[in-house]
């Protein structure tokens, strides 16, 4: 059958602009790529219990509809009840991955005449959650509150409902959001604040919390995005808030009502992780690489030429696609998984090579492929 056009264009200017994308497949090299910060994705005490409590509960291939319908399990309600413990929240509600709770939080509880402002390098996630809401929305420059204030005094009007949203560590960059100043904002001005954890699970705060525990934050959030699917090694999310958040999301969040329930399996997952993250070392572990990895960066003078950084993420702007490529291919054929980070995933001109650390890595591992890289920007440019 014959592709549109217009389609066939669009894929031949990605080709053209040297970002094209295609699915890798060589998975055998040392992980530098991946958001399985932990390890817990290969930990084998998190699958033996997945496997023996599978057997015990009943194991259902799939969930058989939406939790509304058919698809509610006790194991679901247990999770949920456990998270709301863990997490010293009110209430929880399980999605299916972190993209459907931005989508099922951001589409459906800003209503029309409502206000949503939002961190100009949020996730696509909260893009789309925004796009399908019938709010109006602004974005303001990234991490600067004194943008966020211009942008809400511009649209500020009387009886407008405000919502601010924001990552605790954004995915791309790895920096951390002025959560305690933006939160003090939002207090101040009655704005309901709505942050995604993504990447601050399981890496910041006691046992994992993430970045609101660690700055005692907990209570001036509206709504919180917490992940399965990085530092905890599997996946699904959940919405952290009040009652009434959980109430309205079960009866307007169109992709939690409309999609087939999670599966036990996975339920189970998060369960045995949630349990793994209370007494694991790996967290140690991983601090201690995340450091081992910016006192390298000082070794071979690379630290002006990352963005700052106390994340699991860092990043090193090339800007330009080509020469971004070339050093991730390079890096590849020396035993190493790095990827590059290209147009339209970042800005024209921030291309990157995105290190993911873990506590798996060992500081040899860490300390040579810094050494790689180094003699590839300093010795190799042009590439």
């Amino acid at each position: 059958m014959k592709f549109p056009n217009n389609l066939i264009s669009k894929l031949t200017s990605r080709k053209n602009n040297n970002s094209f994308r295609a699915l890798p497949t060589n998975h055998d090299l040392i992980d530098f790529s991946s958001n399985d910060y932990l390890g817990f994705s290969r930990n084998e005490n998190i699958l033996k219990l997945v496997e023996t409590a599978s057997k015990n509960t009943g194991f259902f291939n799939g969930s058989t509809g939406s939790r509304l319908l058919s698809g509610n399990h006790t194991i679901h309600v247990e999770v949920e009840n456990e998270l709301a413990e863990f997490f010293k929240t009110p209430s929880t509600l399980l999605f299916n991955s972190g993209y459907d709770a931005n989508l099922g939080v951001l589409s459906s509880v800003p209503q029309r005449g409502d206000i949503i402002l939002f961190d100009e390098l949020c996730h696509a996630s909260i893009r789309d959650g925004i796009r399908l809401s019938n709010a109006s929305s602004y974005s303001f420059k990234h991490n600067t509150l004194s943008d966020l204030e211009r942008k809400y005094l511009n649209t500020k009007k009387a009886s407008v409902t405000t919502y601010i949203v924001v990552e605790s560590i954004y995915s791309m960059d790895g920096d951390r959001a002025p959560l305690k100043d933006m939160a003090e904002f939002c207090k101040k001005n009655s704005c309901f604040f709505i942050v995604d954890e993504a990447h601050a699970t399981g890496v910041f705060g006691t046992q994992g919390r993430g970045l609101i525990d660690e700055l005692c934050l907990d209570d001036f959030i509206f709504a919180r995005v917490v992940t399965f699917g990085k530092a905890l090694g599997c996946h699904g999310a959940v919405v952290l808030g009040s009652n009434a958040l959980r109430n309205y999301l079960i009866n307007f969040s169109r992709p939690f009502i409309y999609t087939t329930a999670m599966p036990i399996h996975a339920a189970l997952t998060m369960k045995f992780a949630l349990n793994e993250l209370e007494t694991t070392d790996q967290l140690t572990r991983l601090k201690r690489n995340i450091s081992v990895f910016k006192n390298a960066l000082q070794t071979h003078n690379l630290q002006n030429r990352f963005i700052e950084s106390d994340s699991a993420i860092q990043s090193c702007i090339i800007g330009d696609p080509i020469k971004t490529k070339a050093i991730a291919a390079t890096i590849q054929k020396e035993g190493y998984d790095v990827k590059a980070i290209l147009v339209p995933t970042v800005a024209l001109g921030t291309e990157r090579i995105r290190f993911c650390i873990h506590s798996y890595n060992s500081v040899s591992e860490i300390e040579d492929i810094l050494y790689k890289f180094s003699t590839l920007i300093y010795n190799l440019n042009p590439l």
